[in-house]
């Protein structure tokens, strides 16, 4: 199984500091995890930066980040500092873009979230021109780019759309080299996701897109505790606009009916569901149920290793 770890910031953005989330990568390539992701949240660390540190204590492992809200952030400046991340990490980098939520852009950047579909459509060309040929000529509604970057023998970097409605998924898939979703089930990849995302790349002619499944894990022989729990611990996700209408699509009713908790037969199953459903990796977000999460840590290894 592809399973990419979680390493810093928690689902819920709890923060933690940079040199956790370092050690967390080392310790996350020693266990034998062939990817390992963490979150970026507004109010926390920045992760390329975070990423830029694991990267040198680390040699083998993918290093991703899902996802990096796009309208704060100009994409010739991401694109900067991404392909500066990917020169230290020797290729390694994977990065999610996104465009976040209202509350976030409108309320905490002040910025305006119209048009996301659009606009997203400009900044995945404008960041698919520098990493491939390192100059973008383009004028578009939403951007107007003259600009060269030079990345000295650097590899171009895989970019992942953070996507939750079908339309997004699809420009993943067109413009992008796959997607990230998160608190999507089995269901909801298999009818949604998977095939609009396969629907983008045939438009542009790329390859088959990976489809990066984010979920929360608890290897807990108490399902009905670890259920309490991730409702509780969730809850938030069920409320969003966005999340809520994919839930409600899907036909579940909340975070609890799509996390994956149970006894090592139980969990294993519910990861091959995802794969089943056409994901190409899961992300597994470990929750504490009250005993820690080092025992979901390790049984998720052993499966990815």
């Amino acid at each position: 199984m592809r399973i990419v770890a979680t390493i810093g910031t928690e689902a819920l953005g709890v923060p933690r500091a940079p040199s956790d989330v370092v050690q967390d990568a080392f310790a996350a390539e020693n266990a034998g995890f062939r990817a390992a992701w963490c979150n970026h949240f507004s109010r926390h660390m920045d992760a390329l930066t975070m990423l830029a540190a694991a990267a040198a204590v680390t040699s083998r492992v993918e290093l991703g980040v899902g996802v990096i809200p796009t309208y704060p952030r100009h994409p010739v400046a991401l694109a900067q500092a991404a392909a500066t991340v990917q020169e230290l990490a020797g290729g390694r980098l994977v990065l999610g873009v996104g465009v976040s939520h209202r509350v976030v852009i409108e309320a905490m950047h002040g910025l305006d979230y119209s048009s996301q579909l659009g606009h997203l459509r400009e900044y995945l060309t404008i960041l698919g021109a520098l990493f491939t040929d390192g100059y973008c000529s383009f004028e578009g509604e939403h951007y107007r780019v003259q600009a060269v970057i030079q990345f000295p023998g650097t590899s171009p970097v895989p970019l992942i759309v953070g996507a939750v409605g079908p339309a997004m998924c699809r420009l993943g898939g067109e413009l992008a080299d796959g997607v990230n979703t998160w608190m999507a089930g089995p269901r909801y990849i298999e009818d949604v996701v998977a095939p609009k995302a396969a629907e983008g790349a045939g438009v542009s002619g790329r390859s088959s897109p990976r489809i990066v499944a984010g979920i929360p894990v608890a290897l807990d022989p108490d399902q009905g505790r670890a259920r309490e729990v991730a409702a509780s611990t969730f809850a938030m996700y069920g409320m969003l606009p966005n999340y809520r209408r994919m839930m409600d699509r899907a036909g579940v009713e909340g975070p609890a009916d799509v996390a994956i908790t149970g006894d090592e037969n139980t969990v294993r199953s519910g990861l091959q569901s995802f794969f089943d459903a056409g994901a190409t990796d899961v992300w597994a977000v470990p929750f504490d149920t009250g005993n820690g999460t080092e025992e979901t840590v390790e049984f998720l290894a052993a499966l990815a290793g």
